[in-house]
C-alpha cells in the first residue's frame, strides 16, 4: 500500500472516531474545577491557561454532562463545612448564570434531557465528603434540594459515622471501621431522596456496609482496579464482584497514580534528575510534579494504555453495563499522556475503538451507565 493510501486511511479513521464521539452522550462523573478555579474567582466561561477545565474546552471535548464536585479538606474545615459546601454551590450557580447560553444546572434526569435538547452542557453537583453534612440528615436534605446528586461518604479522613480508605488501609490510625447506625440511617435517607451513594474514598468495611444497607445501585465515582494498581483508592476484585451484584457503576479515574503503580517512582526519579542534590522527594507528588518543566511532565504521566487496561479489566470483572468515567480532572496533578484536559475526551473514544469496543459499548462507558443509575436512584 502506498503512502498516499495510508494517509487517506488515517484521515478516514480520524474522522470516524470524531464522528462516533460526537454522536455519544458524554458524562464525566467527577471534576474538581469548582475548588480549583471557580471558587477562587477564575472565569471558566473563557479558555484558561491553567487547570484542565473550562467551558470552551468542555465543548471541544464533547462533554455533555459534567458532575462538578463540591469538596472541602476535612482538616481545614472541622467546623463550618456545610456553609463552605453551600458557598461552593453559590459560586457554581453564579458561573452558570453568567454562561446561561452554554450551561444549565440539572437536578434530575429529566432536566438533563431538556438541557441537552437545548444544546447546552448539563451541570450536576456531587458532594465529595460526608464532613460537609456535619452529621446532619437535615443538611443532607438541604444539599440535595440545591441539586446534589451524590454524596461521597468520606474523603481521606474518617467522619464520625463512616471510615475512609486512607484510614482503613493503615495509612492513618483508625479506631473504628465501617458505618455506624447513624451512617446507615444516612444511606437509607439518600435512597429515599434518590441521591446516589458514592463509595470512592470509602474504606472496605464502609463499602460493604453501604452495599448491604442500600436498596439502590451505588456509585464509585472515581476509582480504578486494585489488581492493576494496588492503591487504597482502587477497588479489589471482591469489591468489584459486590458492585456487580448491586447493579452499581464504577467511574474510571484518570489519575496516573491510580492507574500506574510505577508513577510515583518515575516522578521521583525525574524530579531527582532535574534538581539533583536539591531534590526533596519527601514533597507531595503534586508539588514535585508542579515543579517539573512542562515538557518533562509528559514523560512522567501514565501512558493512555494504562487507562484502557483498567477499563478492559473492569469490563471483564463487572460487565460493560457497570463501567463509566470519573476523570477527577483538576483534582489530580497528572493525567494519562494525551488526556491532559477535558478537551481531549475524543481521544479516549479513539482508544476504546482501537481496543475493539463497538459504538454501543462505548456509549455505555462514556455516559449511558452513569445516566442509568441516576435514573434508577431517582425512581
Amino acid at each position: 500500500m502506498g503512502l498516499g493510501m495510508l494517509s487517506l486511511n488515517r484521515l478516514a479513521y480520524s474522522q470516524d472516531y470524531k464522528k462516533v464521539h460526537q454522536d455519544l452522550v458524554i458524562v464525566d462523573g467527577h471534576n474538581d474545577v469548582i475548588y480549583e478555579s471557580i471558587f477562587g474567582g477564575k472565569d471558566i466561561g473563557q479558555r484558561l491557561s491553567t487547570g484542565a477545565t473550562d467551558l470552551p474546552r468542555l465543548k471541544e471535548g464533547g462533554v455533555d454532562v459534567q458532575v462538578f464536585a463540591v469538596w472541602s479538606d476535612d482538616a481545614k474545615w472541622k467546623t463550618g463545612a456545610f456553609e463552605h459546601a453551600n458557598a461552593q454551590i453559590d459560586a457554581l450557580e453564579k458561573m452558570i448564570v453568567a454562561n446561561a447560553e452554554n450551561i444549565a444546572l440539572a437536578k434530575s434526569v429529566r432536566d438533563i434531557d431538556a438541557i441537552l435538547k437545548a444544546g447546552k452542557i448539563a451541570a450536576l453537583i456531587g458532594v465529595e465528603g460526608g464532613n460537609m453534612i456535619e452529621g446532619s440528615i437535615d443538611n443532607l436534605i438541604k444539599l440535595h434540594e440545591r441539586g446534589a446528586k451524590y454524596l461521597t461518604l468520606t474523603w481521606n479522613y474518617n467522619v464520625p459515622w463512616a471510615s475512609c480508605a486512607a484510614m482503613e488501609s493503615g495509612k492513618m490510625d483508625s479506631k473504628a471501621k465501617g458505618l455506624t447506625d447513624h451512617g446507615k440511617a444516612i444511606i437509607r435517607k439518600m435512597n429515599e431522596l434518590g441521591m446516589l451513594v458514592d463509595l470512592s474514598h470509602g474504606g472496605e468495611q464502609t463499602f460493604y456496609d453501604a452495599i448491604a444497607v442500600s436498596s439502590k445501585p451505588i456509585l464509585v465515582s472515581h476509582s480504578n482496579a486494585y489488581r492493576l494498581c494496588p492503591h487504597f483508592r482502587n477497588l479489589k476484585d471482591e469489591q468489584l464482584e459486590a458492585l456487580k451484584k448491586n447493579g452499581g457503576v464504577i467511574g474510571v479515574n484518570f489519575y496516573s497514580g491510580f492507574l500506574d503503580p510505577e508513577y510515583e517512582t518515575r516522578l521521583k526519579r525525574m524530579y531527582t534528575r532535574q534538581f539533583g542534590k536539591n531534590a526533596d522527594t519527601t514533597l507531595s507528588t503534586w508539588k514535585m510534579y508542579d515543579k517539573l518543566p512542562v515538557d518533562v511532565r509528559y514523560e512522567v504521566d501514565a501512558p493512555m494504555s494504562k487507562l484502557l487496561d483498567h477499563i478492559d479489566y473492569l469490563v471483564k470483572k463487572v460487565g460493560i453495563e457497570h463501567v463509566a468515567v470519573g476523570s477527577d480532572f483538576d483534582g489530580i496533578e497528572s493525567a494519562p499522556q494525551g488526556l491532559e484536559d477535558v478537551s481531549k475526551f475524543p481521544l479516549l473514544t479513539k482508544g476504546l475503538l482501537e481496543r475493539g469496543y463497538n459504538k454501543a459499548d462505548i456509549a455505555k462507558i462514556m455516559g449511558q451507565n452513569f445516566l442509568r443509575i441516576l435514573k434508577e436512584n431517582e425512581g
